[in-house]
C-alpha cells in the first residue's frame, strides 16, 4: 500500500501528535478503501460473524463425540459391606439415532441387590440402541449438525452483506471529499480570475478609460468569490472529518487526513465507464437471496424434525453380556439383556401446534425470498437507468461547459477592447461556475450511483 500524509490521533492521548513518512500528497481511493478493509473496527467486526459459524458447527459436531460414562457407589456400616458398586460405560453416537455402547460392572456386597449381581471378575457387555419410531431418519442432533453447516454457510454471506454496506458508506464518503474538493479548486481559480481582472479595470480607471462603477463591480465579485470560498473550505473540512472516521491502524488507532493531502485526480475516468447488464446469476448468487436460502434450508429441518414429533417413541436395545473377554469375542447368544420402551401423547396438541408453527415460519420465509428476488431486480435496473442517464447528462453538461468557457474567453477580449463591459463578463463568469459545478455534482452522483450498485450487488470485495 502507498503511504500518505497522516496524523495519527491517539485516543487516550489526544494532545500529542505523530505523523508518517510522506511519499505522495495525494490519497488513492484503491489505498483507501484496502486501508478500510483491513483495519476498520466494523470490518473486522463483520469477520467475527463467520467465527461464530464456525464455533455453532463444533458445538454441534461435539453431540456426536464418543463419551465415557463412570459411576461408583459404596455402603459400609457396623463393619458391615452393605454394597459396592461400580460400573463405566462407553458410548458412541451415530448419525442415525443408533447408539453403540461398551459397558463393564464389578458389584459385590452383603446387601446388594440381586439384579446388580455379577460374576467375581465383573460383567462385560456390548450393545446397541436403536429408535425405530421418533429419531430414527432425523433427530435434534442431526438437525442441529445440519442447521450449524447451513449458518456457518449463510454466516460468510451476512458478512459479505455486512463488509458491503461499510465499504459503501466508505466510498461515499471519498466521493464527497472528492466532490469538496474540486468545488473548493473552482472558487480558487475564479477568485484569481476576479482579482486579475480588477486590477486590470482598477490601472484602465486610473488612466481614464473605466469608470469607478467598473471598479466597484469588480471588487464586488471578489468579495462574492471570497464569500463562496469560505463556504467551500468548510464543506472540504467537514468532508475530510468524515472520511476520517473510516480511517484506521492495526491498532484500533483512528487516523485523521491533513489539509495537504488531496484526492486523486484520475480515477473518475476509470469508474465512469463501468456499467453492466442484469443477469439472473446476480440475482441467484446474490448474498441476500443465498442468506434467504440458507434460512429457509434451516427451517426445512426444523420441519422435519417437527413432523418426526408425531411418531410415537420406540426404542429398543440389546446387550450382549459375559463376564469373560475371551467369551465376549464368541458371540455366544445364551447371555443377553433385552428391552423397549413406548410413548405417545394422546391428542399430539403440542407436537401438531408445534409443526404448523414452523411451517408457517419456512411459509414466510419463501414469501420473504420471493419479494427480496424482486426488489433487488428492480433496484439493479433502476440503478443500471440512473447510470446510464448520468452519463448523458455529464456528457451534455460538459459541452456546455467548453461552450460557457469560449463564451467567457470571448466576452474577456471583448472587454479588453472596450466592446464589452463588466457586467456581461460577470454574468458570462457566473453561468460557467454555474456549469462547472453542475458538472462536480454530476460526477458525484455518477459515483455514487456505481458505488450504490456495487452495494445492491454485493461486489465489493472483502
Amino acid at each position: 500500500m502507498r503511504k500518505f500524509q497522516i496524523i495519527i490521533c491517539l485516543v487516550f492521548a489526544p494532545f500529542l501528535v505523530f505523523s508518517q513518512e510522506v511519499d505522495s500528497t495525494f490519497l488513492k481511493l484503491d489505498d483507501y478503501l484496502e486501508m478500510v478493509k483491513k483495519y476498520h473496527p466494523v470490518v473486522r467486526q463483520a469477520r467475527l460473524i463467520t467465527e461464530q459459524g464456525e464455533s455453532n458447527l463444533l458445538r454441534a459436531r461435539g453431540a456426536f463425540d464418543p463419551k465415557v460414562e463412570a459411576g461408583y457407589d459404596r455402603k459400609d456400616f457396623k463393619d458391615t459391606e452393605y454394597f459396592d458398586i461400580f460400573n463405566a460405560t462407553f458410548k458412541i453416537p451415530t448419525w442415525y439415532g443408533i447408539e453403540l455402547k461398551a459397558k463393564f460392572e464389578n458389584n459385590q456386597g452383603v446387601f446388594l441387590n440381586p439384579q446388580n449381581t455379577v460374576p467375581d471378575n465383573g460383567l462385560l457387555a456390548a450393545g446397541i440402541s436403536i429408535p425405530v419410531g421418533q429419531g430414527l431418519f432425523i433427530n435434534e442432533r442431526m438437525a442441529a449438525l445440519k442447521q450449524a453447516k447451513i449458518f456457518r454457510d449463510q454466516s460468510e454471506a451476512e458478512q459479505q452483506l455486512a463488509v458491503n454496506e461499510i465499504l459503501f458508506d466508505a466510498s461515499t464518503a471519498y466521493f464527497d471529499w472528492f466532490t469538496s474538493y474540486n468545488e473548493l479548486k473552482i472558487y480558487q481559480n475564479f477568485i484569481e480570475n476576479a482579482e486579475r481582472r480588477y486590477q486590470g479595470i482598477l490601472k484602465s480607471h486610473e488612466a481614464g478609460d473605466k469608470p469607478a462603477i467598473d471598479t466597484l463591480e469588480a471588487n464586488i465579485q471578489i468579495q462574492d468569490r471570497k464569500l463562496s470560498l469560505e463556504q467551500a473550505r468548510l464543506d472540504l473540512y467537514k468532508a475530510s472529518l468524515k472520511l476520517a472516521t473510516f480511517l484506521w491502524t492495526d491498532n484500533n488507532t483512528p487516523l485523521e487526513i491533513r489539509e495537504d493531502v488531496y484526492p486523486e485526480a484520475s480515477f473518475f475516468e476509470e469508474m465512469k465507464d463501468y456499467l453492466r447488464s442484469l443477469d439472473e446469476d446476480l440475482i441467484v448468487s446474490h448474498p441476500k437471496i443465498q442468506s434467504l436460502g440458507y434460512k429457509i434450508e434451516m427451517l426445512e429441518y426444523e420441519r422435519r424434525l417437527k413432523a418426526n414429533k408425531l411418531l410415537p417413541e420406540l426404542n429398543l436395545e440389546y446387550n450382549y453380556l459375559s463376564g469373560d473377554p475371551e467369551v465376549l469375542n464368541s458371540f455366544v447368544n445364551d447371555n443377553y439383556k433385552f428391552g423397549f420402551s413406548f410413548s405417545v401423547p394422546l391428542f399430539l396438541r403440542k407436537e401438531r401446534g408445534d409443526l404448523q408453527l414452523t411451517r408457517l415460519k419456512l411459509e414466510n420465509a419463501e414469501f420473504e425470498l420471493v419479494n427480496s428476488e424482486l426488489e433487488l431486480r428492480n433496484k439493479i435496473l433502476a440503478l443500471e437507468r440512473q447510470f446510464s442517464s448520468y452519463l448523458d447528462q455529464l456528457q451534455l453538461v460538459e459541452d456546455l461547459v467548453q461552450s460557457y468557457t469560449r463564451m467567457l474567453s470571448a466576452e474577456e477580449r471583448k472587454l479588453e477592447l472596450g466592446e464589452s463591459s463588466v457586467f456581461l463578463v460577470n454574468t458570462r463568469e457566473k453561468n460557467l461556475i454555474s456549469a462547472k459545478l453542475k458538472e462536480i455534482s454530476l460526477k458525484q452522483k455518477l459515483l455514487n450511483t456505481r458505488a450504490d450498485l456495487y452495494r445492491v450487488l454485493a461486489r465489493f470485495e472483502i
